[in-house]
């Protein structure tokens, strides 16, 4: 066991990062921490949307510890990220203080929080569920932890937009735990925020540039310039129009959506604009972080319309 335990914290000092003999194991609050619970909120919304378009009777049981898993799951994968970037938040001011570069969590604790983590989720996940479920779930960890944390982000400017395909894929473990298949419902919840990913995040990264070329990581805005990146935020901001409509074509999309994706849509496009014509100075800042908080608030509103719409049919189906 001593043996395993120092190889653990062995392997857990990535990069250049090495933790200080101040180091102690952390509280609760920071193991909560190492979690991302922010992202794993919108992990928990996106899948219970995944859940509800499926049209087929949710056992409680069953859905509530899918989607603690998946939760889990996504804080696992977080944790994991925390451990490998570890090096990179030390030297980022919005990351600074994140448990382990703030040195209340040793690498090896967070590492092997992570991975038990994983492997718990999975499994529950499983054997609750079904194992299709579970698959989706795993394949999300090990991409978002080893394929875009350990390769992309450090490899391409194109990091958000592949690496966005796990924080796209919990609408599409949500049907799969409650309905054993994925559908082109929770297909085209995926490709709603796979798309959406890149011009919320580099709204953000255009004004992020320095820190991000301190760490050493080629996001957009550093490698092919902030002018091309307002040009690729508009254009997929366009490409997110017609997309975002796409349920209401598709029939699990009805007025209330169809209204909130085409207002929605064309503030996205609005943002987008605005964000490339402010180049300069406190303008530009204000834009891009106009469009990042308005995306935020779009995929908020979309998500919770089709959640009203949905979770009203099956109320009345209920009822009936």
């Amino acid at each position: 066991m001593t043996s395993l335990s120092n190889s653990v914290s062995a392997a857990a000092e990535p990069h250049d990062f090495a933790p200080t003999p101040m180091m102690v194991g952390g509280e609760v609050a920071d193991f909560f921490a190492l979690l991302k619970p922010r992202v794993m909120v919108l992990v928990i919304f996106t899948a219970l949307v995944g859940m509800v378009v499926s049209h087929v009777h949710i056992q409680p049981v069953v859905g509530v510890i899918s989607l603690l898993m998946i939760a889990v799951g996504a804080g696992a994968s977080g944790c994991l990220n925390m451990w490998w970037d570890a090096d990179i938040d030390a030297v980022m001011t919005r990351t600074a203080t994140r448990p382990i570069p703030g040195g209340r969590i040793q690498p090896g604790e967070a590492l092997a929080f992570g991975i038990v983590l994983s492997v718990g989720s999975v499994l529950v996940l499983g054997l609750a569920s079904n194992w299709l479920a579970a698959s989706l779930l795993a394949f999300t960890i090990v991409f978002y932890a080893v394929v875009y944390s350990m390769w992309l982000k450090r490899a391409t400017p194109q990091n958000i937009v592949i690496g966005g395909a796990a924080g796209a894929l919990p609408p599409m473990i949500g049907q799969a735990a409650v309905s054993g298949s994925v559908g082109i419902e929770s297909t085209i919840l995926f490709l709603i925020i796979f798309i959406w990913t890149p011009p919320h995040f580099w709204a953000l990264a255009l004004i992020k540039a320095g820190e991000y070329a301190k760490a050493g990581i080629p996001m957009m805005p550093n490698v092919a310039g902030p002018q091309s990146t307002r040009r690729q935020i508009i254009y997929y901001s366009i490409v997110l129009f017609p997309v975002g409509l796409a349920p209401v074509f598709l029939g699990f999309g009805g007025w209330l959506y169809g209204v909130t994706a085409f207002i929605g849509g064309l503030g996205m496009l609005a943002f987008s604009v605005h964000v490339y014509r402010n180049r300069e100075g406190e303008a530009e800042r204000k834009a891009a972080l106009g469009m990042f908080g308005f995306s935020i608030l779009y995929l908020f509103l979309l998500f919770s319309a089709v959640l009203a719409e949905q979770g009203l049919g099956l109320y009345r189906a209920v009822l009936a």
